[in-house]
């Protein structure tokens, strides 16, 4: 998680467009990392319901 958030917070956006982009792409990755999503819940004693 780390990592995506310095890519995000590293990068010097020339309109909304590329922060989207960047969000998107970032967002894409975690979708195949869902270690780091179980992660983040437990840390948060919330449950995921599907």
């Amino acid at each position: 998680m780390t990592a995506i958030k310095r890519d995000i917070g590293t990068l010097a956006a020339a309109d909304l467009g590329q922060i989207t982009r960047a969000v998107k792409r970032e967002l894409k990755t975690l979708q195949y990392r869902p270690e780091v999503i179980d992660g983040c819940l437990a840390g948060t004693d919330l449950a995921l319901v599907l």
